[in-house]
């Protein structure tokens, strides 16, 4: 189903206005309190920190914005025909496919917004963290077509199995090095415990943020978990809404994967609108057992960061120094998840799996081969997911409606491809006693109401 370039949105959907129960306030490390504008005021540009804590059920895209968009979107959504066949399942499978943007998933959908808001306000240059790869290439692609610099730091073990997500975001003019770095403190004191540490999402987002910081010149962009960083996705879900309408159809079942939660509430949050308004959906978020966070991790208040550099943030949380297996969806190795999919996993608006590696790609490879595309081995936890529903669906003798987000291809990650199909790929299970030991570090912290 294919939209006309006029049906691209012209609002964002912000589900804090519909939420029955607010997410609790992000708070100052040094007061408890909570954060204020002129506390993120260093580090982001007001626009984006008013729409972090907006009301307003929808906010306006600006038009520069909405130009550059039009470049992939709308994008397209399919029915899985071919896959319903390899499957034999009486359901109906749907998938909203975001690979196709420059950089190969949905992460540009909000990183040109933060880059357009960054020079507004007069910024020149933008520093952030990446793990697999796909929000440093988005961010590169931004600023390239904004005109800013951009400075990433790219975790380390992702560094070495992507190389040419590296070589992407150098093409479009970006400075990449392998975090933990020498470049900062916080990168110098994590080398100096663990010279061989393999980085984590958290570690590089305090370099970014310490780099940020300590710039005027810079801001500080993130690619996921915040909540402006969620309004931004939710062009995928709008769209969705409509697309399903053309074919005929409405969802039983909303499908994404979870590392932060961007490209989950990009799709999800609309349909979430509609469960709110008494639509009867089942709305299911898949993560790793590497990193089970919304699973087995519990909700408390904990640093997005390593370095205890950020605010303290109310998420489903591994410990803010948890330090993931190695697994090939880089993207989903992240301690923590946003609070506003947090709020909405404790209400019971949103239900939560966790798959491990082996498995996720069976599926994958079933979906390379009856669809054509080959996953990013993030969407590919969503593709299990839908899998999973399906199957499910047969056994209990019903047919099921299910939309699920592929938010990209996996062009530069062959390597976890040839891992298995080789038959290399390992499976973690995480051990309870090294959640416990990771959970110790939050316990001095404040408690969520």
């Amino acid at each position: 189903m294919l939209l006309p370039e006029s049906a691209l949105p012209d609002r964002w959907y912000n589900i804090a206005a519909d939420m029955p129960n607010r997410a609790q306030p992000v708070l100052h490390p040094g007061t408890g309190q909570p954060v204020g504008p002129d506390d993120l005021a260093p580090l982001f540009p007001m626009e984006l920190i008013l729409q972090e804590v907006s009301d307003a059920p929808e906010i306006a895209i600006p038009e520069p914005v909405r130009e550059i968009l039009r470049l992939w979107r709308p994008t397209p959504l399919f029915r899985a025909h071919r896959l319903e066949r390899a499957l034999g399942t009486k359901s109906r499978i749907f998938y909203k496919y975001e690979g196709v943007s420059p950089a190969g998933s949905h992460k540009p959908n909000t990183a040109v917004a933060q880059a357009y808001y960054s020079k507004q306000e007069g910024r020149e240059r933008l520093a952030t963290e990446t793990g697999a790869g796909q929000w440093g290439s988005a961010l590169a692609l931004a600023c390239r077509l904004l005109g800013l610099e951009c400075k990433v730091y790219m975790v380390k073990v992702s560094y070495h199995q992507k190389p040419y997500r590296r070589s992407m975001m150098e093409t479009w003019g970006a400075s990449v090095v392998a975090s933990p770095s020498e470049e900062t403190r916080s990168g110098r004191a994590i080398l100096k415990g663990d010279p061989d540490s393999p980085g984590t999402l958290g570690i590089a987002i305090s370099e970014a943020v310490e780099d940020a910081a300590g710039r005027e010149d810079t801001a500080y962009a993130l690619g996921s978990v915040l909540n402006h960083v969620l309004l931004h996705q939710t062009v995928i879900g709008k769209e969705a809404l409509a697309q399903m309408e053309l074919a005929g159809a409405f969802p039983d079942v909303v499908i994404g994967c979870v590392g932060g939660g961007s490209n989950f509430a990009g799709l999800a949050f609309p349909f979430i609108r509609e469960k709110i308004g008494g639509k009867d959906i089942d709305v299911l978020a898949c993560e790793p057992a590497a990193c089970p966070t919304l699973t087995r991790g519990p909700f408390a208040y904990d640093f997005g960061d390593t370095g205890q550099l950020t605010p303290l943030v109310p998420m489903h949380t591994l410990g803010h120094d948890f330090v993931p297996a190695g697994i090939h969806a880089g993207g989903l190795r992240y301690h923590g998840v946003a609070p506003l999919i947090s709020q909405l996993v404790l209400d019971g608006l949103v239900r939560a799996e966790a798959y491990t590696q082996n498995d996720v790609f069976a599926s994958a490879v079933t979906f390379a081969g009856s669809e054509g595309i080959i996953p990013a081995p993030e969407a590919a936890h969503a593709i299990h997911g839908a899998v999973m529903s399906a199957l499910a669906a047969d056994d209990e003798g019903v047919e099921r409606t299910i939309l699920f987000n592929l938010s990209g291809h996996g062009h530069f990650d062959m390597a976890a491809y040839d891992d298995y199909l080789a038959g290399r790929l390992e499976d973690f299970a995480l051990p309870e006693d090294e959640i416990q030991r990771a959970l110790a570090a939050i316990e001095p912290l404040p408690e969520p109401a």
